[in-house]
């Protein structure tokens, strides 16, 4: 049957029919037509020699389809959406609030909150030592209050850390860095580039000259177990037991005396 129709064979050529559905890959119908003529159903009589060429062609053009709207359609970019989710304020959920004290590197004591003023001069479980760390998004932003004061620690125009009543503001906003040596950073949400740091004094650093690799700049968290209670004299007795012994008296050796000659 092929074989006679040769001429006729050479003028078929298959015709495509696209189901053009938006985000799906469009559907192949493949017939046979002849002479540029409309594509016609396929009879069930035609050979299986007749169509698989046609076959095949389809299900490579299918494949490239597929291919091709892989690529004007480029998966999401994870990263990019918890830059930009953490950098807005997550007023929905539920945020999560951690209690703790920062030991400052440079200096060897807490941070403390004493009213508008802050400083990294606290000895362990001092009351104003005890902070709260509320989350800000669903990243690594937190605010940061002092349980005993109440009030933020917050960062001016001129990167001088202070206290305030209100943490709302993106002054008093700041992202937690964890370092490579456990270390763990601070840097303010508003002022980019400026840490959280204090010096050896712990008075705290102009923050337009701290760095995140700057000792000055890293804090190890610590849980806040409250002031120990320091003994008096008479329970301070208590805790030790004394031997009774009878008191002894040194005598000093005497000698015989030589007789004369």
């Amino acid at each position: 049957m092929l074989a006679g129709n040769g001429d006729q064979t050479a003028r078929m050529r298959p015709w495509l029919l696209w189901d053009s559905t938006p985000g799906d890959c469009p559907y192949l119908l493949l017939s046979l037509g002849a002479g540029g003529q409309p594509p016609q159903e396929i009879s069930p009589a035609m050979g299986a020699t007749r169509l698989l060429p046609n076959l095949t062609l389809c299900l490579q053009l299918l494949i490239l389809c597929c291919q091709t709207q892989g690529e004007n359609h480029p998966s999401p970019n994870f990263n990019q959406y918890v830059r930009d989710q953490g950098a807005m304020t997550d007023q929905l959920s539920r945020r999560q609030i951690r209690e703790y004290q920062l030991y400052s590197r440079t200096s060897g004591k807490h941070v403390q909150v004493t009213g508008r003023r802050i400083s990294a001069t606290a000895e362990d479980g001092n009351k104003f030592a005890k902070l709260i760390v509320e989350t800000d998004t669903f990243g690594s932003r937190v605010r940061i209050k002092g349980a005993e004061s109440e009030k933020y620690i917050c960062m001016n125009k001129r990167g001088k850390l202070i206290g305030k009543p209100s943490g709302k503001s993106k002054d008093c906003v700041f992202t937690e860095i964890v370092l490579e040596n456990n270390y763990t950073a601070f840097q303010n949400a508003r002022h980019e580039g400026w840490f959280m740091a204090f010096t050896r004094q712990g008075r705290p650093r102009q923050a337009s000259r701290s760095r995140q690799n700057q000792r000055e700049a890293h804090f190890i968290k610590r849980l806040y177990q409250g002031q120990l209670p320091f003994p008096n004299h008479a329970e301070r007795q208590k805790q030790f037991e004394f031997v009774g012994s009878a008191p002894t008296r040194r005598t000093k050796r005497t000698r015989r005396p030589q007789p004369l000659t």
